[in-house]
């Protein structure tokens, strides 16, 4: 199991448990790291910045359910290949929260949706991100990169399984 360093936001101390570690308790919110190829789609939140699509989880829904959500909310994204990766343990003095992580692969763009609080989003190579996401620490570069492993993994077994399965090669 890989070990992250911890970061912080604000007062809260952020901690990152990678797959197959899940929450003791329901999350709260879910964040997505979209990739296309090489490339991570980021929105620009307001009063938060450029940052990947992320939210509360709705009562009515899973993490997983609110990940694509926030995606297309957020990014205009939908999603393919989406890949729990571990969880964030959120604390603050003897409050702590959950949020599920998961990376995907983008299918396609469609437009933002005006009564969000996107105001626009970009595709950004992992070496341009310190200079503009909202919140660039080792943590953060750390759980990027996880991401963009983990869903190249995906790849690569699901690309030897088509060549070894006579109905999909």
């Amino acid at each position: 199991m890989s070990r992250f360093p911890s970061g912080r936001y604000g007062r809260q101390l952020l901690e990152f448990h990678p797959a197959p570690f899940r929450a003791p308790l329901r999350a709260f919110a879910a964040l997505v790291f979209p990739w296309n190829d090489d490339d991570v789609l980021i929105c620009n939140i307001e009063n938060r910045g450029w940052c990947i699509p992320s939210g509360r989880v709705e009562p009515d829904e899973t993490s997983l359910e609110a990940a694509a959500r926030e995606a297309r909310e957020e990014a205009g994204a939908v999603l393919q290949d989406v890949l729990y990766i571990g969880c964030y343990r959120i604390s603050e003095r003897n409050e702590v929260r959950w949020a599920d992580v998961y990376t995907a692969r983008v299918q396609d763009l469609v437009d933002i949706p005006e009564e969000f609080e996107s105001t626009g989003r970009m595709y950004v190579k992992p070496e341009e991100l310190p200079g503009v996401y909202h919140l660039w620490n080792p943590l953060t570069e750390a759980v990027f990169a996880y991401s963009r492993e983990v869903l190249r993994r995906h790849a690569q077994i699901i690309g030897s399984i088509n060549k070894t399965d006579p109905k999909t090669g």
